[in-house]
């Protein structure tokens, strides 16, 4: 009997529609990998030494110097791609906190306690871009990047004065940036080894710089804590 052969070419039709996905995932999967690398490694380092050079960078993510430009042809790029990061991370903090003020809001020292517990995870980015403030990204920028934060305590602390949960001695807006520098140093007392924390004892402490008395704050930051767990 006759061999049936195909009037289709295998190779033609087949082989390609095969080879090249399998050739290019990969390459995207290393160039995703190789980016949060030097994304992540540029928030620890540059936390530490705002002036450390893109070849150092480089080489503390463990990439050639030409993997890093690939992705970031400059300082510039690397930075803006950080504060992106940092943004979209503060936002989602800030949105994740239940309701801080308006009708069914929890009491103020609550409200507050939470939102040092929900910051103090994305501290890091946040610290990086104080950090970066003034040489690169511009004060400007980064008070865009970091309004949503700063408007969400200034409202709770607001709420707190006027309930008579916080001191008034300053404004609310005043009283959110001292409470503000306090946790940049704080996280800075940990980055050192100085200072060993999961945020509860930040938040205790912001309480209190804030006018709740020191054993209502730590019970106040525990409950919250361990609803949070």
């Amino acid at each position: 009997m006759p061999e049936c052969k195909s009037s289709f070419p295998s190779d033609v039709h087949r082989g390609p529609a095969v080879s090249q996905p399998a050739g290019r995932v990969p390459q995207r999967r290393n160039a995703r990998s190789n980016r949060a690398r030097i994304l992540a490694t540029a928030r620890q380092e540059l936390g530490r030494n705002p002036d450390i050079t893109l070849e150092e960078l480089a080489r503390a993510a463990g990439v050639v110097r030409r993997t890093l430009f690939g992705h970031f042809p400059g300082r510039a790029a690397l930075l803006e791609a950080l504060a992106e990061e940092a943004g979209e991370a503060l936002r989602a903090a800030v949105a994740s906190a239940p309701q801080a003020t308006g009708e069914g809001a929890e009491p103020a020292e609550r409200a507050l306690a939470r939102f040092a517990l929900s910051m103090w995870p994305v501290g890091d980015r946040y610290r990086m871009l104080l950090a970066l403030a003034h040489r690169d990204l511009g004060r400007e920028r980064v008070t865009e990047i970091i309004e949503p934060a700063r408007a969400a305590a200034t409202a709770i602390l607001q709420r707190g004065q006027g309930d008579g949960v916080f001191h008034t001695h300053l404004p609310p807006a005043v009283l959110s940036a001292a409470l503000e520098a306090m946790t940049v140093a704080l996280l800075e007392e940990v980055n050192s080894g100085a200072l060993e924390d999961d945020g509860t004892r930040a938040a205790v402490v912001l309480l209190i710089a804030a006018g709740v008395p020191e054993k209502h704050a730590r019970l106040v930051v525990e409950d919250v804590a361990a609803e949070r767990t």
